[in-house]
């Protein structure tokens, strides 16, 4: 921890956060709108529309990132101003998005903002909304907002409850290579082997690791952090990455120049991720493998990063 750090978390000189922790979700990330897009698909977006609006004052249920987007919020309750917003950025026309904003108002969920983009996508709004994170299950938009150099991911699973007591922290684990730092990396390994990445890390451990697409975002959740004492802090953060000895030192390097301490670092050496994010309790996981959100989502809320050269030409 350097020193401007340990005073930020101990009750001395604070960097005030410029604006909220911004986060954009899809309305199919936070409902349930699997029958109505169902009814879409089969018989198209007139009877679509006819549908929403004549189940407009029916509150659509939890969708996969509902149970995150209420614990995000939460954290507002713990400060006299406001720490974290939330933005509803759907593919909606305002008229079938009468019932998503009910539905916000019948779940009491603090949203006052959206964007209704009438059948196009919502990722040209999100850099004018100032959007630290991009959640959706459309993984094309996903991939419109990496293009913007915007944190985004795609949720998968089904929505759980996460722990109901508002003083639980919100935990928040990370891949490393691809997620918070560059895949370069991931491309040594894709392709020369272990042998030469780890050779490859070893040799440039002083040399900090560029940022990823989540590198701005957890920069931004980082300064939110530091908003409360160290402990207790309602936000804690993990990596969970596949690496080990000797490629652990340039990821402790990097995130030292950059000035950001995450509160815990599993070095897996290649192990499942599973068990451990399930150990972590994390509330979401954020990876770019395709293969390890799969085996994690049944159990912990998960967002496919689709970057870097293990998603090249490639679609989840």
């Amino acid at each position: 921890m350097s020193a401007t750090d340990h005073t930020n978390r101990t009750g001395g000189q604070k960097k005030a956060m410029e604006k909220p922790l911004t986060v954009g979700i899809s309305s199919t990330a936070l409902f349930d709108l699997s029958i109505s897009n169902e009814l879409y698909q089969q018989k198209g977006l007139e009877a679509y529309r006819h549908y929403q609006i004549s189940q407009e004052e029916v509150p659509l249920e939890p969708g996969d990132g509902f149970y995150l987007v209420e614990k995000m919020l939460n954290i507002n309750k713990l400060s006299d101003k406001p720490l974290v917003e939330i933005l509803l950025l759907s593919r909606n026309s305002a008229d079938t998005g009468l019932r998503v904003f009910n539905s916000i108002r019948a779940h009491s969920l603090d949203i006052t903002r959206a964007a209704f983009c009438g059948g196009e996508s919502p990722y040209r709004y999100i850099r004018a909304f100032g959007c630290d994170l991009f959640l959706s299950t459309n993984a094309d938009d996903v991939r419109l907002a990496l293009a913007q150099n915007i944190a985004a991911a795609t949720l998968l699973g089904r929505a759980r409850p996460l722990k109901e007591s508002s003083g639980e922290a919100l935990k928040l684990a990370f891949d490393g290579d691809s997620v918070l730092f560059s895949d370069e990396a991931e491309r040594v390994y894709q392709q020369s082997g272990l042998d030469a990445f780890s050779e490859s890390e070893l040799d440039r451990a002083n040399h900090s690791l560029a940022g990823g697409p989540f590198k701005a975002f957890l920069s931004a959740l980082h300064r939110l952090q530091q908003e409360f004492p160290e402990s207790p802090n309602p936000i804690r953060t993990a990596l969970v990455t596949a690496r080990s000895a000797p490629a652990h030192e340039r990821v402790i390097r990097t995130l030292r120049n950059w000035d950001i301490r995450l509160d815990e670092s599993l070095f897996l050496g290649g192990m499942e991720k599973t068990d451990f994010l399930r150990a972590f309790e994390a509330d979401i996981f954020f990876d770019d493998q395709a293969t390890h959100c799969d085996r994690a989502s049944p159990h912990i809320p998960t967002g496919h990063v689709p970057h870097g050269i293990a998603n090249l030409n490639k679609k989840l």
